[in-house]
């Protein structure tokens, strides 16, 4: 405990001349309570190993110890699972897949909205040993393609159509071969490595049915699948995800096991998985998010927290969070089984986390901050953080993981306090941008650290403020503003539902400060108001020039807006 290692510390401290070297460790059982960082440096330890198992092996030790407990439900679909149910199905669907010749290290696209088969496949495929590629499900022909292309899928898993998107018929515009083909006989031109498609919800010409699969693992392939389990590896690749991509095309971050079960354990064991044994989950963010699929699938399904209603814990975006406050009619839902969430996604402006707890009474609001390439979370504060720690910072150092705050011109770590590069190295760092030697080696150096692209700041106790984006800083007049900083604080206007603030050209500054303002629903609000509102609480160099009233943001395929480069927390 804390007392403990504070004794520790009085007592050792002086053996070892601890104050001769920089003190980079911060013991992360708990909340940090004693400054030790000197520099922007620090090392999570942890009383608590790291995990070496795959992500079959977890959800066994899982089935093992809850079988009849509930794992998943899907209400509007009417899918209840208990964990062998599951488990069971887990292994069907990836004793069908060997059945359909796919092999350790194929790549099979998932291709659809948050559905059962969703978390199904996720799993079968890790048991399988092939790498499920998070496919985003409003992905157009030409995005798809480019996606499917790039990593060399083999299958595809997707539903006939979902809303407007029509998955089946984009398909057959990429391959047309498709019509004239036996299922798992494709041969495209465009898609070279592509041989099966299979359909979750209805019969296709040329493509498996979901059941066909369900029904395909023989005794035959059930002894493969047992033979493959003692082949895999748990740093072998798992996961494909595509990085949003606003400059040039997307880049497919690769996980492994090692990755994905580590984060999914340590995020469970501090957001408070291990003290909430009743904990359910409701996850309305997208699987195909590394937020999604990992912090919520692999945590909730390798921590006995089943997907369910009526729930005490919620996952959400920011923008998510903002829409539940400002429901017009907010009163009248009932969220006293809400216990706690977690908010990540995108920068979360400290006046929305406010209102999460003080309008929806989610005092055990968590944040937590990382990017996809770290599988994903990095800092994440705990439940009995105060308030301003909650809405100020996006937590402390995770388990096992290494953070420095640097120059970003020279490389240099900083002081504490100051501004800088936020670099991360630990096991959650990705394995590779698949087929992208030059990309990998721009974002992971030699030494293993992953150049994150956000500026931040820490303290001496490792907690991290995000500052903005490197490429979204606007150098106006010579001075650098971050416009994370301005949206934050638009956010505290009682008119303002949420803000996003870019650079514009300007002749004479290089650059002005524009402001994109979203309206509280009903309100009227001039561009002076807002600009008076700023005066003498922002520094007149970072008061907006231009304020335009939005009705939405252009967004990127990933549901970011168009200013932020990746895909990041």
């Amino acid at each position: 405990g804390n007392i403990t290692w504070r004794l520790v510390w009085e007592r050792l401290g002086p053996v070892c001349n601890i104050s001769m070297f920089p003190c980079s460790g911060i013991h992360v059982d708990s909340p940090p309570i004693i400054p030790t960082l000197t520099t922007s440096y620090a090392h999570g330890t942890s009383s608590t190993s790291l995990l070496s198992a795959t992500l079959g092996e977890c959800l066994l030790r899982t089935v093992e110890r809850w079988p009849d407990r509930e794992a998943v439900v899907f209400v509007q679909d009417g899918v209840r699972k208990t964990f062998a149910q599951f488990q069971q199905e887990v292994d069907q669907a990836a004793a069908g897949l060997l059945a359909l010749g796919l092999k350790k290290g194929d790549r099979l696209g998932m291709w659809g909205p948050n559905i059962y088969e969703w978390i199904l496949f996720q799993f079968a495929t890790a048991k399988a040993g092939v790498i499920l590629v998070s496919v985003n499900p409003a992905y157009q022909v030409k995005e798809v393609e480019l996606a499917l292309r790039k990593v060399g899928c083999k299958a595809v898993v997707c539903p006939t159509q979902f809303r407007t998107q029509k998955y089946c018929d984009m398909l057959r515009q990429i391959c047309p071969e498709i019509e004239s083909s036996s299922p798992g006989h494709i041969k495209s031109t465009r898609l070279p490595d592509l041989r099966s498609v299979i359909v979750l919800d209805s019969r296709q010409p040329g493509m498996f049915h979901f059941e066909d699969v369900m029904q395909a693992g023989s005794s035959q392939f059930v002894q493969q699948l047992q033979d493959l389990q003692k082949k895999l590896l748990f740093d072998d690749p798992i996961n494909i995800q595509f990085t949003s991509g606003t400059t040039g095309s997307p880049k497919g971050a690769t996980l492994s096991h090692h990755n994905i079960v580590n984060n999914a354990y340590f995020v469970g064991k501090r957001v408070g998985y291990t003290w909430r044994p009743n904990t359910r989950i409701c996850l309305p963010v997208p699987l195909y998010h590394c937020f999604g699929s990992v912090g919520g699938g692999v945590y909730a399904l390798c921590s006995v927290c089943p997907f369910s209603l009526r729930c005490t814990f919620i996952y959400g975006t920011p923008t998510m969070y903002i829409d539940m406050v400002n429901q017009p009619d907010l009163a009248k839902y009932d969220l006293s089984s809400v216990e706690a969430g977690i908010m990540a996604g995108s920068p979360c402006p400290p006046e929305v986390v406010k209102n999460v707890i003080s309008l929806m009474g989610i005092k055990g609001i968590i944040i937590g901050y990382g990017t996809t390439e770290n599988s994903p979370v990095t800092f994440c504060s705990s439940p009995t953080d105060n308030l301003e720690r909650k809405s100020e910072t996006v937590g402390y150092i995770g388990d096992h993981l290494e953070a420095k705050i640097v120059n970003p011109t020279t490389g240099e770590v900083l002081p504490l306090g100051m501004m800088g590069e936020i670099m991360i190295r630990g096991y959650c760092v990705m394995l590779e941008y698949w087929g992208d030697e030059a990309k990998t080696q721009e974002a992971i150096g030699k030494d293993g650290w992953y150049k994150t692209g956000d500026i931040g700041r820490m303290d001496a106790y490792s907690y991290c403020r995000i500052e903005g984006r490197i490429k979204d800083m606007i150098i106006r007049g010579g001075e650098n503003i971050y416009p994370a900083e301005i949206e934050q604080f638009l956010h505290t206007h009682p008119k303002v539902k949420e803000a996003q603030v870019v650079g514009v050209e300007d002749a004479r500054m290089g650059e002005e400060v524009c402001a994109c303002v979203k309206l509280v629903e009903g309100q009227d609000c001039r561009a002076e108001e807002i600009k008076d509102y700023c005066k003498g609480q922002i520094a007149r160099f970072k008061i907006p020039r231009y304020i335009l009233f939005v009705t939405s943001y252009p967004l990127t395929v990933t549901g970011k807006a168009v200013s932020n480069d990746d895909c990041h927390y």
